[in-house]
């Protein structure tokens, strides 16, 4: 139940984009990342998404915080997202730590993408590949956040919605 719930909160977030997307359906549970769709002017979008293990520091509330990763095109191409649940500081950066290979990702209000579109595939297969992943981001206030993810079941997930259509 908290999945579904976290799911359709993280939509509030991504549909500021697109303002017909819907409340996310839940297609599955693998391990520690769920998978959902909703349909964005008439295509369907599939994602997986988990969310944190640890949230540091402990003494400040951090909100809703995922990482989603969310099929593009026909291609099943992959584009990984971090989403907190507090602005982040402008110009900051989000570092993505998968087993010891950091990804720098650019920030924008409460979410984060890849800076280099490029290295989407290789953060990717770190993900399929890895065994721990940390996230760590500046809030607007200044404040050094970090976080722990498991990822267990991120490679099932990912494989399932290979053909979402």
């Amino acid at each position: 139940m908290k999945y579904v719930l976290t799911a359709a909160m993280a939509m509030l977030v991504l549909s500021s984009a697109t303002v017909a997307a819907q409340t996310p359906t839940r297609l599955n549970q693998f391990n520690d990342w769920g998978t959902y769709s909703y349909d964005a002017n008439g295509a369907k979008v599939c994602y997986v998404l988990t969310t944190p293990k640890t949230m540091q520091p402990s003494s400040v509330d951090h909100g809703d915080i995922f990482f989603l990763v969310t099929q593009k095109g026909k291609a099943a191409t992959y584009e990984p997202q971090v989403v907190m649940g507090y602005p982040m500081k402008d110009g900051s950066k989000v570092v993505v730590t998968i087993d010891g290979r950091a990804f720098s990702m650019f920030t924008r209000g409460e979410s984060a993408w890849m800076e280099n579109a490029a290295e989407e595939p290789q953060i990717v297969a770190a993900l399929r590949n890895g065994k721990a992943m940390k996230v760590d981001a500046t809030s607007q206030r200044g404040t050094a956040t970090n976080y722990t993810y498991s990822l267990a079941g991120v490679t099932a997930a990912l494989n399932s919605i290979k053909t979402c259509k």
